[in-house]
């Protein structure tokens, strides 16, 4: 894997001052690197990122949904039977 090189700005920010928000962030868990890693991205790029993962989410839903109704119909003939 090749290894990430940071612009200047970069580094304040995955290597944030004491006492600062980002510090902050990075302590609380956040992955600062992430963030950098999105702001590399265009708008465009991240629009088109998000759309991604809205339809991702969508189709995991239907597919919870339909296990749940697939249950219920294997639970309802064993009923029956």
């Amino acid at each position: 894997m090749d290894k990430v090189v940071y612009t200047e700005q970069e580094r304040w920010l995955i290597e944030p001052k004491p006492g600062t928000a980002a510090a902050r962030a990075r302590d609380f868990g956040i992955d600062l690197s992430l963030t950098v890693s999105n702001l590399r991205l265009t708008p465009h790029e991240r629009v088109k990122q998000l759309d991604e993962f809205q339809h991702e989410m969508r189709v995991l839903r239907q597919a919870v949904l339909q296990s749940k109704q697939n249950g219920r119909n294997r639970s309802e003939s064993k009923a029956v039977r």
